[in-house]
């Protein structure tokens, strides 16, 4: 799996040193790899502050969707996710790091925005965390996160 240099960690963290995360943000859930135009509206509208690319380990994630065996909201069930997640676990075995988790705060809860796939490939891949951008409402929150 190739990815476009600027949806890596990397371009993130290029981003980041910028000032510029919320529009890498926003520009990534519009992209073909994403393909969220409605949550990047969202997003940058409702969490215009952004942290990040930071490590989180994926049991502090409030994730939406995944495996049967894990505690989410929607079961990741059906063939097209199992596939699109054995072709993720399979290309990371194979040397590929996927672009960031977008993940927002919503009091003491990390919600995972768009990346649920993502970590199931990684999770699958052994990996228990990864590099994830975080939106916040306020710059005191964001400053509450940094201090945790």
């Amino acid at each position: 799996m190739a990815d476009d240099p600027e949806t890596t960690v990397d371009g993130a963290r290029t981003a980041a040193e910028r000032g510029e995360l919320g529009a890498w943000v926003t520009a990534f859930l519009s992209s073909d790899g994403s393909d969220n135009a409605a949550l990047a509206e969202k997003l940058a509208a409702e969490k215009p502050y952004w942290l990040g690319p930071v490590r989180l380990r994926f049991n502090e994630l409030h994730r939406l969707a995944g495996p049967p065996d894990q505690p989410v909201l929607e079961r990741l069930d059906d063939d097209d996710d199992l596939q699109t997640v054995e072709g993720m676990e399979e290309s990371i075995n194979d040397g590929w790091e996927p672009a960031p988790l977008v993940v927002s705060a919503d009091g003491e809860q990390l919600i995972v925005e768009d990346g649920n796939h993502r970590i199931e490939g990684l999770r699958r891949s052994g990996r228990r965390n990864y590099w994830a951008v975080v939106g916040f409402e306020t710059t005191g929150q964001r400053g509450e996160f940094v201090e945790r």
